[in-house]
């Protein structure tokens, strides 16, 4: 029976699209970097922000460090409210809980940031626990995450547990501590990215994310 869900936070609670590339635009052209469209900024959502400097501008590991701290001078004022929630997430959420479902949010978005977004659009009293990286870095994968909230809720099992998430970076992260995924592609991931990385089960909209999670 289904005792625990793992909740992502970016692009599967709420469509954080604006926020994050505003702030991601921000960072680059402090380095001389234009970017031409939001759309090339969108892989920026899901994985660590200091991999994503690199891998997708290829700045150095010193120059993500730095754009870090100017993603976060914008973001932490500005950009953690340029955010909606899903159509259909508060009451999910709710049903989910009057079921007696304990409710974690899974996110590499650090802690502090992620417990004001879910205060500021009144998701906060759905969960349990917010499990996040910190501001110092010390859990910048979605596996450390899980690993951390697994501390905290010894109970969770394969067999009571489900990480929704709409990356690759979800789904591999629970895969890392044993957790069964699921997928959602209202996101920024698509069916391929969900399927290579082995997704458990895959949704198209809230709804069914809902009928998956209330059949289980």
């Amino acid at each position: 029976m289904l005792r625990y869900v793992l909740f992502d936070l970016d692009g599967t609670l709420t469509d954080p699209g604006p926020g994050i590339t505003n702030c991601v635009r921000y960072a680059l052209e402090k380095f001389d970097v234009h970017p031409e469209s939001r759309e090339e900024l969108y892989p920026y959502i899901g994985p660590p922000l200091t991999y994503s400097f690199q891998e997708f501008h290829g700045l150095t590991a010193d120059q993500a460090e730095q754009a870090l701290l100017y993603y976060r001078e914008r973001f932490s004022v500005i950009g953690l409210f340029e955010n909606e929630v899903y159509p259909g997430i508060p009451r999910l959420l709710k049903e989910l809980k009057d079921r007696g479902v304990t409710l974690i949010v899974a996110t590499s978005k650090p802690e502090e940031f992620t417990v004001r977004i879910l205060e500021h659009f009144d998701l906060a009293k759905y969960f349990t626990f917010v499990g996040g990286n910190t501001l110092n870095e010390d859990r910048p994968t979605k596996g450390a995450v899980i690993a951390y909230i697994r501390e905290q809720f010894p109970s969770i099992t394969r067999e009571n547990t489900i990480m929704v998430g709409d990356r690759k970076y979800d789904i591999e992260g629970a895969h890392t501590q044993n957790l069964p995924a699921l997928g959602v592609l209202y996101g920024y991931g698509d069916r391929a990215e969900m399927t290579k990385a082995g997704a458990e089960w895959i949704a198209e909209t809230v709804e069914q994310l809902g009928e998956i999670l209330k059949s289980r």
